[in-house]
């Protein structure tokens, strides 16, 4: 807690819609016009100061699953890549995200053990089983302003309308990771030529799209706030898109690596590259970063999924899907500034105020953002031992990676 001068920085504060280089105060984390005394001077030319970032989704996988990371291990990785504020879904085992008092208490450990502030998903249906409506008036009491049946099925669509309804009524916003089950069965990756040529089950972007199309339209006849997270499939854009036209109550958001990489990383059956939903094709990716740039998808996240080395071992289709991503997560939104797709501003509009809007937590996030100075071309190699995170597995391992957090002001 201290009293800095940062000189000849590049601000970028999407609040005020600053974009400039100058002179910034910063007194306990927050910044003021000027300071009385200074405690430390930092020439930080060629930096970028930005707000701490709010992920849509990330899994810190404890409580139950301890062996692929702790609210320790991610949380310090969450926080110094600039990440303060991390939604999750409602799927750790056990779950325990139908219990509101349980979940006040997850997230009062998560603060005392990582010094992060996370926010849960509550659970759409008892225990995720698909069958009944969870205690949504409980959950929302518990603190939850969202709810989700996470990866998990349906009973059937009467359920899905039900859950709808209640959520409508209690001012819950409703999160689908779409994937129509009957399609997408026993699939791993995408539905193409590397999947067939390796004899991988699929899971065709079909399986997205029919599952995006019937819940707009129980969307549409429920009145409820709805957010489709981790978009992968361009045809999903344009469903997304025409909802909003038609003034429906829907957001979206993108996984950072969605944007970078495609299924060509599947070849050859590298298990790091095994995620669910799964990389897609190359025009898949070059229509997710134009829906971003546009607006139709709101914001990126890191969906950020630790795991141990011996999920990633066994044969590709029978490994757990999932990218360490926080770690990874400010280089490759750097390399969205420098191939052109953003301006800096842009990008950071799409990881601060975006996501935090999404997630019905502006005011809060604004109390306690916090900043981050980020060098955005400085050069480092991505090797296991700089990864914060307990969770090694990324396909961009041993990468030369530009652009990383160099130091963060908290309030």
């Amino acid at each position: 807690m201290s009293n800095i001068k940062l000189e000849n920085v590049r601000l970028l504060d999407p609040v005020e819609k600053i974009d400039l280089i100058t002179t910034v105060y910063l007194k306990n984390g927050k910044r003021v016009e000027s300071l009385e005394h200074i405690d430390e001077s930092i020439d930080a030319q060629g930096k970028w100061l930005m707000p701490t970032m709010v992920d849509l989704c990330a899994r810190v996988r404890e409580p139950g699953q301890q062996q692929h990371g702790t609210l320790k291990s991610e949380g310090k990785a969450a926080r110094e890549n600039g990440i303060l504020h991390v939604i999750t879904p409602p799927d750790s085992k056990p779950i325990v995200q139908d219990n509101g008092a349980l979940i006040h208490g997850l997230i009062e450990k998560a603060w005392t053990d990582g010094q992060f502030h996370l926010h849960i998903i509550g659970a759409q249906t008892q225990g995720l089983m698909g069958k009944q409506p969870a205690n949504m008036a409980a959950l929302k009491k518990g603190g939850c302003t969202a709810v989700s049946n996470a990866n998990a099925s349906f009973e059937d669509d009467d359920v899905v309308i039900r859950t709808l309804e209640y959520a409508a009524g209690l001012g819950l916003t409703v999160v689908f990771y779409p994937e129509e089950a009957q399609i997408a069965k026993d699939g791993c990756v995408h539905e193409g030529f590397i999947a067939s040529r390796q004899g991988l089950p699929m899971i065709p972007a079909i399986a997205e799209t029919i599952a995006i199309a019937k819940y707009l339209i129980m969307i549409e006849a429920t009145g409820v706030r709805a957010h489709f997270g981790l978009i992968s499939s361009g045809k999903s854009i344009e469903l997304i898109e025409a909802a909003k036209a038609k003034g429906l109550p829907v957001t979206a958001d993108v996984a950072m690596h969605q944007l970078h990489l495609t299924e060509s990383l599947i070849d050859g059956f590298n298990s790091l590259a095994h995620v669910r939903p799964p990389l897609r094709s190359e025009q898949d990716k070059q229509q997710l970063r134009l829906a971003v740039k546009s607006g139709v998808i709101d914001a990126i996240c890191t969906h950020h999924e630790p795991l141990s080395s011996s999920a990633k071992m066994m044969p590709f289709a029978e490994t757990l899907p999932g990218i360490s991503a926080f770690d990874t997560y400010v280089a490759l939104g750097v390399q969205l500034v420098k191939e052109g797709l953003f301006e800096p501003l842009e990008w950071v509009e799409k990881v601060t105020i975006a996501p935090a809007q999404v997630a019905n937590m502006l005011e809060r996030w604004q109390a306690e953002k916090g900043w981050v100075l980020v060098d955005p071309d400085l050069q480092w190699t991505l090797e296991k031992k700089s990864i914060l995170s307990s969770g090694k597995n990324t396909p961009l391992l041993n990468q030369t990676l530009t652009g990383k957090v160099v130091q963060t002001f908290l309030i």
